[in-house]
């Protein structure tokens, strides 16, 4: 009979020590020392029977290495493979992260459903029965997905064997568990060790496996630190349950850019993929109000148009408060002390709450402009032309800086009916012949002048 061994580790972190201790050197926190068993089998848990021996590597002069793009697998969703970088890469592990209940489950039974490749979602949470009660309400029933039921790691390889399917969907990591380690599901051994197992399997099968994955609740992936360094892309997928749209971000893509972003709106019958984000992130109102003006923004190749909505009002105690949604505090704050230094408004003991439609974040300084317009709209009262549009970053001595890729957001803007747009002078811009009339602007003054002029 094999000795038990056990070792302790961190259940936030997932460092191990040798023995207990009351506080985690590594994260700092208290009490998150557990001890586990960690017995483990020398029997490998994936084995193809099929698989050829693995030749050895050899070094290769790098202009010797060919540089042909591989062929990714296209998951018959757009917004999912501009955030992948043009879709599944065979043999990669994909992992999903989310708040309960805001549709990671939906969102992958509903593409394993669209897949043309041989599919097998693997469920830990749900049976057979619930998962086809909900591919019927989204979509109906597919002839190359497969659902199995099962969070042994050792029988869902068997069943792989026997299926030999394209893609493989798990759902989720924190409920499989394997023989060769001696703890619950869930646990930090487990955990490490099953996504060891699916990484083998991806790497030597070619297969491409799609993880989902519980959060904590300040938000990050629950489980040992190391699983996000495991897996080859990390995906958020992001909303309030409170609200009909979610968006998709990658955290972490070792094929693609990590600053795509995919939007979809939660229906009866599933996700539904949003084309032309901009139209859900502007107000459609039929009067003109002060306070919003509308910025053209980019996330990653993508430029979007949001709305910011200021309220500025006078405070009632003796702190001014200064509250955001959606904007960084402190850049706020930054730019309130611009307007007051530079530009000589008086906003010193008022409040202001500024918003961001939509439920999105955003950290692009190109909207600075958009924020001083709609806080000067608030401030005045007078409402700022429904079809104006800003594009500027605010410098500290009041200047309005230029941003990046112009020309692209100018195009954005013309195409969705704006007449004018605001945009710093200092922009080199090579557009001609364009329907939008582009005002060029250097100071804050100079937009202030032509809004409330």
């Amino acid at each position: 009979m094999a000795k038990v061994k056990t070792s302790f580790f961190c259940q936030n972190c997932g460092t191990q020590y040798p023995k207990w201790q009351g506080q985690c050197y590594s994260c700092r926190e208290w009490n998150t020392i557990v001890e586990e068993l960690i017995q483990k089998e020398e029997k490998p848990a994936w084995r193809a029977s099929s698989a050829e021996p693995k030749r050895a590597s050899k070094p290769l002069r790098i202009n010797e290495i060919d540089t042909a793009a591989e062929q990714r697998m296209d998951t018959g969703d757009a917004e999912l493979n501009r955030v992948l970088g043009g879709g599944l890469v065979p043999g990669s592990l994909t992992l999903l992260g989310g708040e309960p209940g805001i549709g990671k489950s939906t969102l992958l039974l509903q593409i394993s459903l669209k897949l043309p490749y041989r599919t097998l979602y693997v469920s830990g949470e749900e049976s057979q029965k619930q998962i086809k009660m909900r591919a019927e309400r989204i979509t109906g029933a597919a002839d190359n997905c497969f659902i199995l039921t099962e969070t042994k790691t050792q029988n869902i390889f068997k069943q792989i064997e026997a299926t030999t399917p394209e893609v493989v969907i798990i759902d989720s990591i924190q409920t499989l568990h394997s023989d060769y380690i001696e703890s619950s599901a869930g646990s930090i051994s487990q955990i490490r060790e099953t996504t060891a197992e699916l990484i083998k399997f991806a790497k030597e099968s070619n297969v491409p496996v799609i993880l989902i994955g519980h959060i904590t609740k300040d938000g990050s992936i629950a489980g040992p630190k190391i699983l996000e360094h495991m897996v080859d892309t990390v995906l958020q997928f992001e909303g309030d349950r409170n609200h009909v749209y979610r968006i998709l971000r990658s955290l972490k893509n070792r094929f693609g850019s990590t600053a795509e972003l995919g939007i979809y709106e939660m229906l009866g019958s599933g996700l539904r993929e949003v084309a032309n984000p901009s139209e859900i992130l502007i107000s459609h109102k039929e009067e003109e109000l002060s306070g919003t003006a509308i910025a053209t923004t980019l996330e990653g190749m993508r430029p979007l148009m949001v709305e910011i909505q200021a309220l500025v009002s006078s405070a009632v105690y003796g702190t001014p408060q200064r509250s955001t949604t959606g904007y960084n505090a402190k850049r706020l704050n930054m730019i309130l002390a611009v307007l007051e230094k530079r530009a000589g408004f008086r906003l010193g003991a008022k409040d202001v709450f500024l918003n961001i439609t939509g439920g999105i974040n955003v950290d692009d300084p190109a909207i600075d402009l958009a924020v001083v317009a709609a806080i000067l709209s608030s401030n005045e009262d007078i409402p700022v032309n429904k079809d104006f549009c800003f594009a500027g970053e605010i410098g500290l001595s009041g200047e309005i800086r230029p941003v990046n890729r112009v020309e692209q957001r100018i195009l954005e803007a013309e195409k969705l009916g704006f007449s004018t747009i605001f945009v710093s002078k200092y922009n080199k811009i090579s557009l001609k012949d364009t329907l939008i009339d582009i005002k060029l602007v250097a100071k804050i003054e100079d937009v202030a002048g032509h809004l409330f002029g």
